[in-house]
């Protein structure tokens, strides 16, 4: 039960129907909204050059965010500042506010440019915010109101627990912690996972299984039949982190990529607007 407290799942019922999926998205989309978000707090953890664990408790928390908030009501890259903001917190590697708000500017107009007609003919140039800009100010009010709700939606309970030492350990009880790739390719897998909901999903031990499994199917590695139970994971919740996992490699076309880049600069009204042409017509307005 303590460890349950200490790192919260979300229920079924979120998981059968997420807000935003009841309010018309559809669940491949969520998921792409989801992980572009995860890829630009990384990125903006890496500009700022954050500890690896204040990025990967930001993404973890913005994760969890979507399963109590729709997306109608939040954009995503106001709730991604949110997320970082508070993680670098958490992590005790405080981040100025002003250098985060600069930092997802930049991203937010980098990612403007290459939806505009002219981003194949023209290099992107990024203008800084003047000291008293009204961009800054509105950016630092999302900010603030992303962090305040991310707290009071998750109920204040915003820790996050990371599975790497935890995959260390089963590495070295199955006998592959001195192959020279198996400890690095898992890593890698566990790193990536950040992008999809896993971590609100699935206990870490059975993230920590998933990783290995991949690792193992990835390098031909042999594991003795049912090793998964010593750790207490189940064969088929391995299988469905893997194939979430797995799914964040698959070619897609620049279209899709558009679309979903589109609607996480563009905010909420970006999606209601989606949703209102392309979806069902009860979703548009504010509540």
């Amino acid at each position: 039960m303590a460890h349950k407290i200490l790192y919260p799942l979300a229920s079924l019922g979120q998981i059968k129907e997420t807000p935003s999926r009841a309010d018309g998205l559809s669940q491949e989309l969520e998921d792409d909204l989801r992980a572009y978000g995860c890829k630009i707090i990384q990125q903006a953890g890496l500009l700022l050059r954050q500890k690896q664990v204040a990025m990967a408790t930001a993404q973890i928390l913005f994760q969890r965010f979507w399963y109590v908030t729709s997306m109608t009501q939040f954009g995503i890259s106001d709730v991604g500042m949110g997320a970082l903001y508070l993680a670098s917190k958490l992590e005790e590697c405080p981040v100025r506010m002003r250098d985060l708000i600069n930092v997802f500017d930049l991203l937010l107009s980098r990612a403007r440019h290459g939806l505009s007609s002219t981003s194949s003919t023209s290099e992107f140039e990024y203008t800084p915010m003047t000291y008293f800009s009204s961009t800054f100010y509105d950016l630092k009010e999302a900010l603030v109101i992303s962090e305040m709700q991310i707290l009071k939606r998750l109920g204040f309970n915003v820790q996050a627990q990371l599975p790497y030492g935890t995959m260390v350990n089963y590495l070295r009880l199955l006998g592959l912690d001195e192959h020279p790739d198996a400890a690095q390719k898992a890593w890698g897998y566990l790193n990536d996972a950040l992008q999809t909901p896993v971590y609100a999903l699935y206990p870490i031990p059975t993230i920590a299984c998933a990783a290995i499994l991949l690792t193992t199917r990835t390098l031909s590695l042999p594991l003795p039949a049912g090793w998964y139970l010593l750790f207490d994971a189940e064969l088929e919740d391995m299988m469905s982190i893997c194939g979430m996992i797995m799914r964040l490699y698959r070619d897609r076309p620049e279209s899709e990529r558009a679309r979903w880049v589109r609607l996480a600069v563009g905010g909420k009204r970006e999606v209601r607007k989606w949703l209102s042409e392309n979806v069902r017509s009860d979703v548009q307005g504010d509540r």
